[in-house]
């Protein structure tokens, strides 16, 4: 019985879920991934320093060798001042993890804390330096911030979006659903805050790729044979969802606009 209750509260609630609903879910999303991005890094709960832009970690290896390199015994000095570090470094907007010697990290976005609770052993080439440089001088994330409010105040349009309701039909006397059209100038400016929206954060996830590709790899040639780097996978594609999303809700009001516009047309003949 409880199952088939909810069934049937299902079907009552689909045929008034209305279009600009379903954008309200996918807006909703796209805040929450674009939030969890931001806080990657910020603090040591659970998840959270798996949401990072770029990771330094000591780790012997084969060094590369290239006709390039001035010095190609320069691995070796650097592999004896690393000696058995294996600290790792991780980089988020607005914070830093750190993982000393393997265990659970410690975050916060004062790299002077951090720097205070590790030997000199333990980071011996200054990659907390190194990532904090990195979040302060390349990373930019008010780009995002600007986009996730402005998301929301276009959540908060199409919440005034007007849904089904049921009016009395005197020709038949019997009640039927209606939905009236939104309105024209709230669902135009819906559509330009979502769409600028979008833009900021196509512009933040490629600066963040690209920076956080190219930081990664000039990290690990410098510490050629010793240091590792890599770029935060759940950063990317949180970054990348959020703008996809973002711009389904674009094309969707799009849609919806120039299809109301076209029933106008239509009627008013």
């Amino acid at each position: 019985m409880p199952n088939v209750r909810f069934a049937v509260g299902i079907q009552r609630l689909i045929p008034f879920l209305g279009y600009h609903h379903v954008l309200m879910i996918l807006i909703a999303i796209a805040i929450i991934m674009l939030s969890l991005l931001l806080a990657g890094c910020s603090s040591s709960s659970p998840l959270i320093p798996g949401i990072f832009l770029i990771s330094f970690y000591y780790q012997s290896y084969t060094p590369t060798y290239a006709t390039q390199q001035v010095d190609p015994g320069v691995t070796a000095a650097i592999a004896n001042i690393v000696g058995q570090a294996q600290l790792e470094v991780r980089v988020g907007y607005f914070g830093i993890c750190i993982n000393p010697d393997g265990g659970s990290f410690l975050c916060s976005n004062n790299a002077t804390l951090l720097a205070e609770q590790v030997s000199v052993d333990q980071d011996p080439l200054n990659l907390i330096w190194v990532a904090e440089t990195f979040k302060n001088e390349v990373v930019f994330p008010y780009l995002l911030i600007v986009a996730i409010i402005l998301a929301f105040i276009t959540f908060l349009l199409l919440a005034t979006f007007p849904g089904w309701h049921e009016e009395h039909d005197a020709r038949t006397g019997s009640d039927i659903d209606i939905k009236p059209f939104p309105s024209r100038p709230v669902s135009q400016v819906a559509l330009a805050l979502i769409f600028v929206a979008s833009i900021f954060v196509l512009v933040s996830v490629l600066w963040q790729h690209t920076a956080s590709v190219a930081g990664a790899q000039i990290a690990q040639d410098f510490g050629n044979g010793s240091v590792r780097s890599g770029v935060g996978t759940s950063a990317m594609v949180l970054g990348w969802f959020g703008f996809a999303l973002l711009i389904v809700v674009t094309i969707g009001l799009l849609v919806m606009i120039l299809s109301i516009h076209l029933l106008d047309k239509l009627t008013d003949e």
